[in-house]
């Protein structure tokens, strides 16, 4: 078989558990002006910028066909005082139950973020889990590298196939390789912002975790983080935890060891 072949295949099953996942189907319905103060054109354009900006996303299928979608945004733009208001709600195309509805306002029209406004109308849109699959972290550290194989399954279950877990303490290292299991919870998000340190940092999902380790250091029995914001990169082959760690160490021994006291793996790459 051509090498060439081979390569693109074994990509496309590496990545397989992404590809498959169901995208959603949304449906944008044109905007409607309401009252005089506004214009169906300025409507219909930011109909066309929320379809654009959610498009690029690549995690919603976009449609204005009612029929396949799952999911329908809605909305209306109008002149209140001094403002123009785009509101909306998104409904569950099945059931027409409104999922949630929401506003942005501005002086002028083209003022309305519409970045925000999406991030609000996809907030109850469940997106595809990006963290299924296997992953691997690893801390290199000068006596050996720290190593974790984590692997998150459409099952809400987690398998650890290797959690090293590292103490230095007055110049002497111990190093154990765990490993165990444990559950996961998972909510994606678009555009979502946190505060880290008294900055905004951008999170793609949300993801507590719940650990059962064995033969690691006893502070690593059980890993239990809630909340983890997730960063993923655009082709979603890593990801990084912006606003803590899975713990799996400490250092006694000061910066010339390590640059901290508590180790942590944060920086994750997909393997399979």
């Amino acid at each position: 078989m051509n090498k060439k072949l081979v390569f693109f295949l074994f990509v496309i099953i590496s990545f397989y558990p992404v590809y498959a996942q169901r995208v959603p189907v949304v449906a944008v319905l044109p905007f409607e002006a309401a009252g005089l103060a506004v214009s169906a054109a300025d409507a219909q354009r930011l109909s066309g910028r929320v379809i654009s900006e959610m498009s690029s996303w690549g995690t919603l299928e976009i449609t204005g066909d009612t029929s396949r979608a799952g999911y329908i945004i809605r909305g209306t733009l109008s002149r209140q005082g001094g403002f123009f208001v785009l509101a909306a709600e998104t409904l569950n195309a099945h059931t027409g139950l409104a999922l949630n509805d929401y506003r942005e306002q501005a002086s002028a029209v083209d003022g309305i973020s519409i970045p925000l406004f999406c991030a609000h109308a996809a907030e109850r849109i469940p997106l595809p889990n990006y963290l299924l699959g296997t992953w691997q972290s690893t801390i290199n550290l000068p006596d050996g590298p720290v190593v974790c194989i984590i692997e998150f399954r459409s099952n809400r279950t987690v398998s650890i196939e290797r959690y090293d877990t590292w103490e230095h303490r007055q110049g002497n290292a111990l190093r154990y390789e765990g490993f165990g299991g444990g559950s996961y919870t998972y909510t994606g998000f678009v555009n979502r912002m946190i505060n880290v340190s008294s900055r905004q940092v951008r999170i793609d999902a949300s993801v507590s975790v719940n650990l059962a380790l064995e033969e690691t250091l006893p502070e690593q029995t059980n890993v239990s983080r809630a909340s983890l914001g997730i960063l993923f990169n655009n082709e979603k082959t890593s990801f990084e935890i912006v606003n803590s760690t899975l713990p799996c160490g400490r250092n006694y021994d000061g910066p010339s060891v390590y640059p901290s006291e508590a180790l942590g793996f944060t920086q994750f790459t997909k393997i399979r």
